[in-house]
């Protein structure tokens, strides 16, 4: 069992990592639709003031169908990214108790033993 679990749990911290890597490059992806959202609210000269900007910056973000497929993207891995995250815990205090209950199994067998001894067996 300690073997196969050592191996569960790297697969499951290769697998956060994964998730992790594709929320970075989605997250990249959703800063650059907005900083092209910024750039097209700040150039244009018929938005009077910060309000106007910030309506005109969502406007150009709502009818961006991929900065919605993104952000949809985002929320399914942040989810499978916390979903990873509690599979690894698991794994690793499964580990836990596994190392737990070997140095008891020791821990019985050296009483056991050293009771023996005492007695002359």
């Amino acid at each position: 069992m300690g073997a196969a679990l050592v191996e569960d749990i790297a697969q499951a911290a290769q697998r956060v990592n994964e998730v992790d890597s594709q929320l970075m490059a989605v997250q990249l992806q959703i800063n650059r639709f907005e900083g092209n959202a910024d750039r097209a609210a700040a150039f244009d000269m018929d938005l009077k003031n910060d309000a106007q900007r910030k309506a005109r910056r969502f406007e150009v973000l709502l009818v961006n169908q991929e900065y919605q497929k993104a952000m949809d993207t985002l929320i399914q891995l942040t989810t499978e990214k916390a979903n990873a995250v509690a599979h690894l815990e698991y794994l690793r205090n499964l580990f836990s108790v596994a190392k737990l209950e070997a140095r008891l199994t020791i821990a019985q067998q050296l009483t056991d033993f050293e009771s023996h001894e005492l007695v002359g067996l």
